[in-house]
Order: C-alpha cells, then structure tokens, then sequence
C-alpha cells in the first residue's frame, strides 16, 4: 500500500510472509515494473525485513509502533505485578505517541534507565515462568525495534504505523465472509477483482 494515498498498488492471495521464495514471487514483478520505495512500513517479521532489505538495498525500515505497543502490552500483562513489567507496560504505553525528537529522546532515555536497573538482571535470570518469560520477549522485541522505530520523525512522509493497511485487510475480511462459499480455485480470482476494483 501506498502510505500516502492509502492506495494498494499490489495484492496477491496465499502468500507466506514466512516464505522468501514466496515473497520474492510476489515482490520481484514490482521491481520489473519499477517500484522503487524509499521506505517500507512493516509489522516486525524478521523474514519480511530481510526480503525487503535485500530487494531494495538502502530501503528505510520503519516498525509499525502500533504493532509494537499491542505485543509489548500484551506480554506485560494489563495488570503486572512487579515493579519492571509496571515500568516496561509504561514505555509500551508511550511508544505511539511520540511526536518530537525531544520525545524520542526522553523515551530512548527512559528505555535506557529501566535496561541499567531491570535488564540485564531479566536477561540473566534463570527462571522459567510464562510470565517472566514474557517479560523476556517483550524487552528482546523492544531492544531489536530500536533501531526502525523512529525513521518518521526525519521524514514526515513515512508512515508510524500500518493502519491504513489494517483498516483495509478488515473491510477485505468483512467482504469475504460473504463468499465463503468460493471454491478454492477461484478465491485467486476473487482476491484479483476485488484488489483491482477497491484500491482504497
């Protein structure tokens, strides 16, 4: 999708983003044609990425921030019980709304106080729990995000989010369950129709 016009420019059923072969298949006729992004927008899957990355070298990278506040609050718990998971839900809660650098700095900073204090004693812990490691993952993703989740703030014509892709997988979804009926052979059709007739 065009984050600027929140216009499809293509869509293909039954594709794996697990899959390079598969999304090679997808992306490599975009570059015949000559789309050339500056920047992708993507949900975090690391297969993803490295596809992009590789297709398009020198491709800014930005993380959905959406996507990455709804995993961290999800693995820290609405109702966390200890002091760090309080802490860390706190910064998730904040991530979507940063506007300024000076935002992204008091963030970046406050991301650094609670690693210095409640990190790397997480990360070195032994302990097993579901809960606690969950509160691994939620830093791991945090730690690795980094680095792609300010690319907006250079340039305003990146998206922060993938919302308009979102908005538009659920009206997709909501038309489809009408035609559940659709043989599996022609759901390739139906998906080609329906991406050429609703590009918004």
């Amino acid at each position: 999708m065009d984050a600027g016009t929140n216009t499809i420019i293509a869509g293909q059923y039954g594709v794996s983003e697990n899959s390079e072969r598969q999304l090679r298949r997808f992306f490599e006729p975009l570059i015949a044609r000559g789309l050339k992004p500056v920047s992708c927008t993507v949900d975090g899957n690391p297969q993803a990425i490295r596809v992009v990355t590789m297709l398009w070298p020198g491709i800014i990278i930005q993380r959905c921030l959406v996507h990455i506040q709804r995993q961290g609050l999800m693995w820290c718990r609405r109702h966390p019980k200890t002091v760090y998971a309080m802490r860390l839900r706190h910064i998730f809660l904040k991530v979507p709304k940063i506007k300024t650098k000076e935002e992204r700095d008091e963030l970046l900073n406050m991301i650094y106080q609670w690693e210095q204090r409640y990190g790397q004693c997480i990360m070195l812990k032994p302990e097993k729990g579901r809960v606690f490691s969950d509160i691994k993952r939620a830093r791991s993703m945090l730690l690795k995000a980094l680095p792609y989740m300010f690319q907006y703030l250079d340039d305003p014509n990146i998206s922060h989010t993938t919302n308009g892709l979102e908005g538009y997988f659920a009206r997709l979804k909501g038309h489809y369950r009408r035609h559940r009926g659709l043989p599996k052979k022609k759901l390739n059709s139906y998906f080609n129709w329906y991406f050429f007739y609703k590009p918004k």
